[in-house]
């Protein structure tokens, strides 16, 4: 098996904000394996543990470039808060959404090819990434862009520069901008329960099962309460099913029914989403370099 490292468990309580010994049986009991802690934890500790799984540690900022039937998303990542506040960081991520809207690229490194001048550098946009590097000191890096073109009308919304939403819909453009406010504060994983990830759904009936599993009830039973709450999760993630956030009283799917609109897709980027920070971790660097004055 494994070592179990001091970062390994500083790693797994940051995710979940469980206690540092919880975290240290969870990766013990899946070897190591980080994704199985994190379910592990999720049997022992119901809600509590998951909480901070949201939580994003990499800096950057969201963008968007939307005009009728066209526009682009943009996330532009780089290493600090600071950075997301300089002027000409945050016009370069400007620039390279209204580049991806404009231009089609077929992926970053199309996008980067793009012609682009400022702050004197140039001619295309990765030559701009890399003086501002330069210059301002800090790496920074486009990691991924969405497009839309050829469909319906684009409705988006930022929240501040962390969150940002594009939807694409027909029929009432203020349904569609609420719809977009919905979807940055409720962050659904799919418009209907029939789009969530398979892998999505197979994690949360195997946390539902080992769950249920301890209640001690008939087999029949708890077959029933695991389709039960894989259910229950399928509405709470699915954008139609979830209850509106400007009115409890009716669902997404009620209210755009209400105002004869329809979504056809959206796209939800949050900054630094799924990426991790290097965690140091000094006590045991320090214990490394002792060993190493030790053996010469």
């Amino acid at each position: 098996m494994p070592a179990i490292t001091a970062s390994m468990v500083a790693e797994l309580r940051a995710k979940t904000d469980a206690p540092m010994m919880e975290c240290k049986k969870a990766l013990t009991e899946a070897e190591g394996e980080m994704t199985r802690a994190e379910e592990i934890l999720r049997v022992k500790l119901g809600s509590k543990a998951g909480k901070a799984a949201a939580r994003i540690t990499a800096e950057g900022v969201i963008t968007a470039a939307v005009s009728g039937t066209v526009g682009a998303l943009v996330e532009v990542n780089c290493e600090t808060d600071f950075v997301t506040k300089n002027d000409s960081f945050m016009a370069f991520s400007r620039s390279v959404a209204a580049l991806a809207a404009e231009h089609a690229p077929a992926d970053v490194a199309a996008l980067s090819a793009l012609p682009l001048s400022q702050d004197g550098f140039g001619p295309t946009v990765e030559d701009v990434r890399k003086g501002l590097i330069g210059k301002i000191g800090e790496n920074m890096a486009i990691r991924r862009f969405k497009r839309y073109a050829g469909g319906g009308p684009l409705a988006s919304y930022l929240h501040g520069t962390r969150i940002g939403v594009v939807v694409e819909y027909t029929g009432d453009e203020v349904a569609a901008k609420d719809v977009a406010m919905h979807v940055a504060a409720m962050k659904p994983k799919a418009l209907a329960t029939t789009d969530v990830p398979a892998e999505l759904i197979e994690v949360e009936r195997r946390v539902a099962a080992e769950k249920a599993a301890e209640s001690g009830k008939p087999a029949e039973i708890v077959a029933k309460m695991v389709d039960g709450s894989v259910a229950k999760f399928l509405k709470e993630v699915s954008l139609l099913n979830q209850t509106f956030v400007k009115n409890d009283k009716q669902t997404v799917a009620q209210m755009l029914k209400e105002k004869a609109t329809k979504v056809a897709g959206f796209t939800l980027y949050v900054v630094g989403e799924g990426i991790e920070k290097k965690v140091d971790d000094f006590a045991a660097e320090v214990a490394a370099q002792v060993a190493a004055a030790k053996a010469q």
